[in-house]
């Protein structure tokens, strides 16, 4: 079974910016979803950013403008990078994986593979 391992996490102020990153190992990226989820103690776990094999990608209506998901398949390594933080992006933030040619659907269900997760915190 592959892996994730995200990291960049950490503590900002409002407005600063942070970029996480998420390799993977033991599987190729390029022929899946990828995505970022994060959760919010006391909330579920929602999809913040998607990647797809086709190169297009999307994100919530929350982060838009703010964050922006990349990826490098040759290196397996998906990025997040967030801008103009906001109290409220507080949460940990999970990179995960899809089924191998699977569309890219915004639900934790579709996704097999999963990291750890990387704290954000983001104060006022």
């Amino acid at each position: 079974q592959g892996q994730l391992v995200e990291s960049g996490g950490g503590s900002v102020q409002a407005g600063g910016s942070l970029r996480l990153s998420c390799a993977a190992s033991g599987y190729t990226i390029s022929r899946r979803c990828m995505a970022w989820f994060r959760q919010a103690p006391g909330n579920e776990r929602e999809g913040v950013a998607f990647s797809d094999t086709n190169g297009s990608t999307s994100v919530t209506d929350s982060v838009q403008g703010r964050f922006t998901i990349s990826r490098d398949n040759a290196k397996k390594t998906l990025y997040l990078q967030m801008n103009s933080l906001k109290p409220e992006d507080t949460a940990v933030y999970y990179c995960a994986a899809g089924r191998l040619y699977d569309d890219c659907i915004h639900h934790t269900s579709a996704y097999t593979i999963w990291g750890r997760g990387t704290q954000v915190t983001v104060s006022s």
